[in-house]
């Protein structure tokens, strides 16, 4: 489609195929696009006005591609795909090389040259570091340009062959934590860029011109001779002296030469700040490059129908006024036509197309040429769903192929599986039957973490239940609800504690609820009916209290869940019993998954806990992720020695180490990662496991590939093996050192035989060996030695 006008083109030559990665061949008449029709992946390549004959390239061996970008000058497109490859397709000969192809990780990134000729690109040189690379696309010839400090790629060639700029994680500057003692590096990246001649004067130094006067312009290509005229006025001594240093140079073609020899010293960092830098792109005498905030793990939550999150900033980076402003806020992602001139950036579900290197107006979001959004609106699709539903399907078992950790499937004839369940294709009718069909046909890997989830399912009318984080029971003397129990979480927050806890409301058990909104509660009219659709709503209680004489009237802000807060609650009483049962020797800490939420829950208890002579670490119903190691690291500190001081208290060397023992707690829903973390906990020696087999799934996914309509499908990607047992924790868990049991009727009883267990033997293994400070013997004595004529 244009960008504003003139009618939108469909592509999709047939129902049941995905087309992706479209891009404009160099000539602007064709474009090359990655088409699955045939059942397996292929480049296409269509006329933009769909009046020439589509040319498929079957039979070329390129995986699935990950990038596509086509050669500037020749029908050619460079590809990378999921094996690691970069790979040149020659659209004429039909013919694909493999160019290169790493160890490690994913190309990070290609670019091609001005010219045509060459190729850029990150390369995985091991697990951790990553360089930029060079490829002679002609010869085939590798050259390594940069020396990595950690991870450099994502590489751009500048238009006039001067430069080439990259993103480069070479900057370590600690930053200390603010909760406890520890360092991160939270920034670490900034963009560089290599001179590609040799005698090419930097480009971050200004050069001399008096006050008020703008920069030359300056031509780079096709331009004359130095101009030696002594009576020529019209070239400025400037361009004269910029000819002698090299700046510019007489050009007789628009190849681009590149200097190999020493070029890895040529490296420069552009001269902005450290930051977390996402693309960089170059225009005639500029860079942009995108650069986005730092933000919490937990609040990168979002509804799935607003898109990505929009919170980076474009920056343009001007060589000569050797400045940097930022251009447009609140982007996604942001990509330069092939000439240059032109710019599109997305923001969440939303594109504009401006001037490469304009700042756009603001204005007030309408679609046109003049702002630069585009009308999404005008492309309109007929799907069939039934043929929709069959590229899926086999689209999944492709990625499942092609992805699953071991070629041979783990001994499955996944051929056989496809034919199994494809005929049931034809009898679904709903896009949840369709579900059904992708989990059993995936379920037949025997392997944990193959899941499909998401997808274009019709919106349904959802009443989400106001929350008021109290129960309540009905009183048919007084036809009114009593208050039997009110949560309390964190009272101080709005949506982990119960809005009845507040010490305004004075709400306590005991009390009834008269009415909700002006409406009586009654035996036929409860509380939870009046506050369906009242989620997040500020709604008017009417409560009596035994107390009072009068009613208490309160505005009240429900809650939209009550996970949290009666999650802390639970939390906050199991913490008190260990301690009860302990008399404050032991702490208790539980973590509900192994990431960013897990994270920060392990971190809120064992800070607060580790100061005690041993520890409970409950996983029970951990939800996986892969943040284990960090936490197993904490967890397997040894006190070394102690920092005495003056007026404290000796402080354990090193610090937050715990003192005595530690034992651990997991059940059937103690998943992925909190298998790991069961396994691996008894495999350093940190304690004892009491509890029941863990759920044994610990084949690690990637999630990133969707479908068409959005559906997210997992692939088991890397296989977990350890020293003792191989193989075999996935499909069949963790054995606890000490089985214990919850039945039902411990479970409704309120009962947690597993929790007494465990503070039951950390109790008996601090009476069998309980830890002591040390006797620190006497303090040096440094008196001063005696001088002869103080005797």
């Amino acid at each position: 489609m244009a960008n504003w006008e003139a009618a939108v083109m469909d592509h999709n030559t047939s129902p049941n195929a995905r087309y992706r990665l479209a891009k404009w061949l160099h000539a602007g008449e064709h474009l090359a696009i990655v088409s699955d029709e045939t059942g397996e992946e292929t480049i296409e390549i269509h006329h933009f006005a769909k009046v020439k004959k589509t040319i498929r390239l079957e039979g070329l061996n390129i995986g699935r591609p990950i990038i596509s970008h086509p050669s500037p000058k020749k029908n050619e497109i460079a590809l990378t795909n999921h094996r690691y490859e970069l790979i040149v397709v020659d659209i004429a000969e039909k013919t694909a090389r493999v160019l290169d192809k790493s160890k490690h990780g994913r190309i990070l990134g290609i670019a091609w040259s001005p010219d045509g000729v060459w190729l850029a690109y990150g390369f995985a040189q091991t697990g951790q570091t990553s360089c930029i690379k060079l490829c002679h696309v002609e010869t085939g010839e590798k050259h390594v340009i940069t020396n990595p400090v950690l991870r450099d790629g994502f590489p751009a060639f500048d238009p006039e062959g001067k430069y080439l700029y990259f993103l480069s994680r070479r900057s370590f500057n600690p930053v200390r934590d603010n909760m406890h003692f520890d360092w991160t590096f939270i920034w670490g990246s900034r963009p560089c860029l290599i001179t590609l001649q040799e005698n090419l004067y930097p480009p971050f130094v200004p050069m001399p011109r008096a006050p008020g006067d703008k920069p030359p312009d300056i031509p780079t290509f096709n331009h004359p001779d130095r101009p030696d005229d002594e009576n020529n006025d019209k070239v400025s001594e400037v361009v004269k002296m910029m000819y002698d240093l090299k700046i510019i140079e007489k050009k007789e073609d628009e190849s681009i030469q590149i200097d190999l020899e020493g070029i890895a010293n040529r490296v420069i960092p552009f001269p902005v700040a450290e930051g977390r830098y996402g693309q960089i792109r170059g225009i005639k005498g500029k860079a942009l490059y995108s650069v986005y905030p730092v933000t919490g793990a937990l609040n990168r939550r979002r509804k799935q129908s607003g898109g990505p999150p929009a919170k980076g900033k474009l920056k343009i980076y001007d060589f000569a006024e050797q400045s940097s402003e930022t251009i447009v806020s609140d982007i996604t992602s942001f990509d330069i036509a092939m000439d240059g001139k032109t710019l599109i950036y997305r923001s969440q579900n939303n594109l504009r197309v401006i001037k490469a290197g304009d700042k756009p107006s603001n204005d007030n979001g309408a679609t046109g040429r003049k702002s630069g959004w585009i009308d999404l609106s005008r492309i309109r699709l007929s799907v069939d769903p039934c043929l929709e539903w069959h590229q899926m399907y086999r689209e999944a078992w492709r990625l499942q192929r092609d992805h699953f950790w071991t070629e041979d499937m783990s001994g499955v004839d996944w051929q056989k599986v496809y034919k199994r369940y494809l005929p049931l294709l034809k009898r679904v009718g709903t896009r949840s039957e369709f579900s059904d069909v992708m989990w059993e046909m995936q379920g037949e890997l025997g392997t944990s973490h193959a899941y499909e989830y998401g997808g274009d399912y019709r919106d349904t009318p959802f009443y989400t239940q106001g929350l008021l984080g109290a129960d309540f029971e009905y009183d048919p003397e007084t036809d009114s609800y009593i208050v039997t129990h009110i949560v309390h979480g964190d009272v101080w927050s709005k949506t982990e504690g119960s809005p009845l806890s507040k010490p305004f409301f004075n709400v306590k058990v005991g009390d009834r609820l008269i009415s909700v909104n002006g409406n009586k509660v009654s035996r036929d009219l409860s509380p939870h009916q009046l506050l369906v659709n009242q989620a997040g709503n500020d709604v008017f209680l009417i409560f009596e209290s035994p107390e009072l004489d009068r009613p208490k009237n309160m505005f009240v802000k429900t809650l939209y869940t009550e996970f949290r807060p009666r999650y802390r609650e639970w939390i906050n009483k199991n913490r008190q019993r260990v301690h009860e049962a302990s008399a404050g020797q032991i702490g208790y800490v539980h973590i509900p998954d192994m990431g960013a939420e897990g994270f920060a829950e392990f971190h809120r208890g064992f800070l607060t806990e580790v100061d005690r002579k041993g520890l409970i670490v409950d996983v029970r119903n951990n939800r996986g992720g892969n943040v284990s190691p960090l936490i197993l690291e904490k967890l397997a500190r040894k006190r070394l020695g102690y920092d005495i001081s003056r007026w404290g208290r000796p402080e354990p060397y090193p610090t937050e180490s715990v003192e005595g023992p530690i034992v651990a707690l997991c059940n059937n829903y103690s998943a992925s990662d909190g298998d790991i973390f069961c396994h691996s906990f008894r495999a350093m020696g940190l304690g004892k496991l009491i509890g029941t087999r863990t759920w044994g799934g610990v084949i690690g996914i990637f999630p990133r590939f969707s479908l068409v309509d959005k559906t997210i499908t997992t692939q088991p990607e890397f296989s977990s093996w350890f020293y003792g047992v191989g193989w075999n924790v996935e499909n069949h868990g963790v054995e606890p050192d000490i089985e214990v049991i919850i039945s039902p009727r411990d479970d409704i009883a309120g009962k947690d035989p597993q929790l007494e267990r465990a503070i039951s033997e950390i109790m008996q293994t601090l009476k069998d060996n309980p830890p002591t400070l040390p006797d620190f013997g006497d303090r040096p004595k440094l008196s001063l030695p005696t001088l002869p004529d103080e005797k």
